[in-house]
């Protein structure tokens, strides 16, 4: 049987990378989404040919509407339109790469119609991950991740019980200023961050791993996704981006997933999952790998893991405000209106100003996110 996916979020890293998978695999596109980028998006759109296409931007999509006027495409707007792609009919897999709190309710309307989850968006599980856990259980819908880190853990808990699992051993490649000194990293750059050593992301995602505040993220999701206490994560900064994580077992038998530094793997692997196929990534040379090296994160330099991680044993909206403000205060250091560590200060400032409401709905999550972004900007640090 062909698969098909909706894809949301088609334009960014990740969205451009599905779309090589699925074109190699042969998997059928029924639905897209971006937000402004719509000259990619109609270049994607008259190849893939998808029945349904969202543009979040209200303005961007009757543009983009204009553009695909001589195609077969039904083109929705708007939050809403999100959601509606989501439910595309015909869909056995949708995978949510959009950024931010703009993949909670659409994913959530995909889980709620049983359909796997390729989840590519760690601010789901990070904002509301007790919540959609327990619908995904619900109504029987997978949640494979795509994160390359969390799919090295999902493929090396293959190898024992959930019973036996004495830790996860997330990894880390340190970001752009692994080496650097907590008086040095007081005066980079946005510049600076985006120069990452090994992987090609997004402009917040990159920032996030160069404050290591993207690893504290993924503890979070970590957390949720398997159903483990934040005291049996260990974070390991591992410069050469070839062991992707590790899952050591009660007998001390530590597993390990590895592979070229490529989200097409980890990518085709939550699309074929349990089947394996060839894939884009390349061989990986092991008599090439002279030295792979493991460190413990400097958490001086890098105080934003470390606040992650206390979150991370919080329940209720604190996940969100922790996303919020740190979306809000990223976007700050890319403008040049706020220091690196302006960042950590600010997330602080709102986990402390912001009380946390236990039990939330969605609605007390996606409010307790806008609050800290708000907060964040009327707070500069």
């Amino acid at each position: 049987m062909q698969r098909s996916i909706v894809l949301l979020g088609s334009t960014g890293s990740v969205g451009r990378q599905t779309l090589e998978t699925a074109e190699l695999l042969g998997i059928k596109v029924l639905a897209l989404s971006a937000d402004r980028n719509i000259e990619l998006l109609e270049e994607q759109t008259r190849r893939f040919r998808p029945a349904v296409v969202a543009v979040t931007n209200e303005k961007a999509a009757q543009d983009f509407k204009l553009r695909v006027s001589d195609m077969d495409v039904q083109v929705l707007s708007g939050s809403n339109g999100l959601v509606e792609a989501a439910q595309t009919k015909g869909t056995d897999t949708v995978v949510t790469a959009v950024v931010g709190m703009a993949g909670l309710l659409p994913t959530l309307a995909a889980i709620e119609l049983g359909r796997r989850i390729a989840l590519a968006n760690k601010e789901t599980l990070v904002c509301a991950g007790e919540l959609v856990m327990r619908r995904a259980q619900q109504y029987k819908a997978e949640i494979i991740p795509v994160d390359s880190e969390h799919s090295a853990i999902f493929q090396c808990l293959a190898a024992g019980a959930r019973s036996e699992v004495k830790r996860i051993i997330l990894t880390a490649s340190g970001g752009a200023f692994r080496t650097m000194s907590r008086e040095e990293l007081k005066n980079v750059t946005p510049q600076m961050a985006m120069l990452h050593p090994t992987w090609n992301m997004g402009k917040k995602i990159t920032v996030d791993s160069a404050t290591l505040m993207n690893k504290g993220l993924e503890v979070i999701e970590a957390v949720h996704l398997f159903g483990i206490p934040v005291g049996k994560v260990k974070v390991m900064v591992h410069p050469e981006s070839i062991i992707h994580s590790m899952v050591e077992f009660t007998d001390n038998s530590v597993i390990a997933q590895l592979a070229q530094p490529d989200m097409r793997l980890p990518i085709q692997y939550a699309l074929t999952y349990p089947q394996r196929q060839p894939s884009l990534t390349a061989e990986l040379d092991i008599a090439s790998l002279s030295c792979l090296r493991f460190e413990e994160p400097d958490t001086e330099a890098f105080p934003c893991l470390n606040l992650a991680i206390k979150t991370a044993g919080k329940s209720g909206t604190a996940g969100s405000v922790l996303n919020g403000a740190n979306e809000a205060a990223v976007d700050l250091f890319l403008r040049g209106e706020l220091g690196f560590y302006g960042i950590y200060e600010s997330v602080l400032a709102a986990l402390c100003g912001i009380k946390s409401i236990e039990e939330p709905t969605i609605d007390d999550i996606i409010q307790a996110g806008e609050e800290a972004k708000r907060f964040v900007y009327s707070h500069r640090m």
